[in-house]
């Protein structure tokens, strides 16, 4: 990756205009020892797909291909890099700040696209990368939620409860930062062992020390 970085936006623009030159940046802050890692299981046995810009895990485990977006504040966007790039040099590098309206203006975006990448970025700043997914001590948990069967009406109870416990109750899942102090909260089908894990590994960075009551 080169050293040189843009320092004024038609910089950053003209910079990060190329897609090869986005991943590149990216991959060198990511992994800046050079090996790729697998998002989802921590493997460093992927090969990256050039006709796609996409690794691809050699893993027994679903979405074994990835994109420089997992798990960072980019993914489940349709957002291309080379506008999200600069405008994370726009909002670092102006000291008052900057309106989604201006933003919408620099990079030719509608004001409610602008909005929604400010929104991430600030969140990244505040977080201090990228990244979103929890690492380090981490306390995952499942509980059942539901109203108590004595509040239900009749035929409601005959529906809802055919069993004990958690029957007729729904699967809330936690996941705890013990650092950060971070929360989340997903609800899940059912506590089997692969769904649990499954939340886990989209949640937590390979290699974080994940304590449970199991």
């Amino acid at each position: 990756m080169e050293t040189h970085l843009p320092r004024t936006l038609l910089d950053a623009v003209r910079y990060f205009k190329d897609p090869d030159v986005c991943l590149q940046f990216m991959a060198g802050l990511r992994w800046p020892d050079g090996i790729v890692k697998c998002p989802l299981c921590g493997s460093d046995k992927v090969h990256f797909l050039a006709n796609q810009r996409r690794w691809k895990c050699s893993g027994k485990h679903e979405r074994r291909q990835f994109s420089i977006k997992v798990g960072t504040i980019f993914e489940d966007s349709p957002i291309g890099l080379e506008k999200w790039l600069p405008a994370v040099w726009l909002l670092t590098n102006c000291k008052n700040g900057i309106s989604s309206y201006e933003l919408a203006k620099d990079l030719g975006v509608t004001q409610k696209t602008a909005w929604f990448m400010l929104q991430r970025i600030r969140l990244a700043m505040q977080k201090g990368t990228f990244w979103t997914k929890l690492e380090g001590e981490i306390e995952a948990d499942e509980s059942f939620i539901g109203g108590l069967a004595r509040n239900m009406h009749k035929d409601r109870r005959a529906k809802a409860i055919s069993g004990t416990g958690g029957s007729g109750k729904a699967v809330v899942m936690g996941i705890l930062d013990r650092n950060t102090r971070e929360i989340r909260v997903a609800h899940v089908p059912d506590v089997k062992h692969e769904t649990l894990h499954t939340q886990i590994r989209e949640h937590v960075e390979a290699g974080s020390e994940v304590f449970t009551d199991a």
